[in-house]
């Protein structure tokens, strides 16, 4: 399953990958996980104010399941993290990112930062690339059922 020319997974990825499994373990993020899985379907940024009110539990959920998600995409934008490992057990990385999408350009435009889920989008693209290779077909099945 390797490419060739693709730089070899150490045991510092290994590492880094079960840390950060541990860390979506913890007992406030697993909550935040369950809700964004269930309950996050926002394509427009009036859908979005009227799940997440500031303030609000879902506002934080929301925050917390997105920042995790878009820290784990800069180690893999900036090469800290061996991609091709982290994608054979990391899709919710690109189920957070096919919730996500719809509103990245508005949330970019909002918020007046044209970086805004830039790590996030950029892994998925190459997650997306990655997935195509490996099960044609795969990805389209999976996000037909992630976006409804």
């Amino acid at each position: 399953m390797m490419n060739s020319g693709v730089a070899r997974a150490t045991y510092d990825d290994v590492n880094l990958i079960v840390k950060l499994y541990d860390m979506r373990r913890e007992e406030r993020m697993r909550q935040a996980r369950a809700w964004f899985v269930a309950s996050f379907r926002a394509k427009t940024m009036e859908e979005f104010a009227s799940i997440c009110p500031p303030g609000s539990e879902q506002n934080a959920s929301f925050r917390m399941v997105v920042s995790y998600w878009e820290m784990v995409a800069s180690f893999l934008t900036t090469g800290v993290l061996n991609a091709e490992l982290f994608y054979q057990s990391g899709r919710e990385l690109l189920f957070v990112w096919e919730r996500l999408r719809d509103l990245a350009p508005s949330f970019r435009e909002q918020y007046k930062h044209q970086y805004e889920y830039k790590n996030l989008e950029a892994a998925a693209k190459t997650y997306i690339d990655w997935w195509t290779t490996q099960a044609p077909g795969a990805y389209e099945a999976f996000t037909a059922r992630v976006r409804g």
